[in-house]
């Protein structure tokens, strides 16, 4: 698997698997326990992005669009934070860190499932963030805006690609490096006393007080 080839080191374990689904996620989880003895960070990246304009689509695509964007990119993410963070109290502790959106705080007038979703998971980080931190279990999101991702080509090598990178003073989008580098403060040790946080890494292409 390319992913897998990427790596440097040993002991890594590709698992594929719908997490939107409740036993394929609790599947994941178990076999990720038992080949690798654990579970110390979690991170829920896995996310839809798809326009649904409330003028543009009937009332079945625009239902069936909600139910594909919050099954995703909230509940998905709901089931991975319950069953890793039951491991990790027997654990003693550990780091989850979503990823959720710039949509999250400025709205999302094209895709407004998917800028619903992203709340919700911010308000998820910040409950668990409280439920959580006494059993040493950390949790924490990243914002990104515009990132060159697969999920994102389209759109940004699209007709609108040039307006988008201008959003950001920066006059481009973010690497996925960038928000990497930003999840991994997060899920270390030195971030713990930030748990609840939301951190933004959109490029100053929207302020939030």
């Amino acid at each position: 698997m390319q992913t897998i080839q990427a790596m440097e080191g040993f002991g890594h374990l590709a698992i594929k698997g719908n997490i939107a689904n409740r036993q394929v996620a609790k599947n994941v989880v178990e076999t990720a326990v038992r080949e690798l003895g654990g579970i110390d960070v979690l991170i829920n990246n896995a996310g839809i992005y798809a326009l649904h304009a409330i003028e543009q689509m009937n009332y079945e695509q625009w239902m069936e669009t909600w139910h594909q964007h919050l099954q995703v990119n909230l509940t998905a993410a709901a089931q991975m934070c319950y069953l890793v963070a039951h491991q990790m109290m027997h654990q003693g502790g550990g780091h989850i860190v979503n990823v959720s959106s710039r949509g999250a705080f400025r709205g999302e007038p094209q895709a407004p499932a998917y800028g619903a979703a992203k709340a919700g998971l911010n308000q998820l980080t910040q409950s668990l963030a409280q439920a959580l931190a006494p059993h040493h279990i950390i949790v924490t999101a990243v914002a990104p805006g515009w990132v060159d991702t697969d999920m994102a080509a389209a759109h940004l090598y699209g007709p609108q690609g040039e307006a988008i990178r201008q959003q950001s003073p920066l006059g481009r989008v973010a690497r996925p490096e960038e928000v990497a580098a930003a999840i991994l403060f997060l899920a270390s040790e030195e971030a713990a006393y930030c748990t609840g946080a939301i951190l933004d890494v959109n490029g100053a292409s929207y302020l939030r007080s």
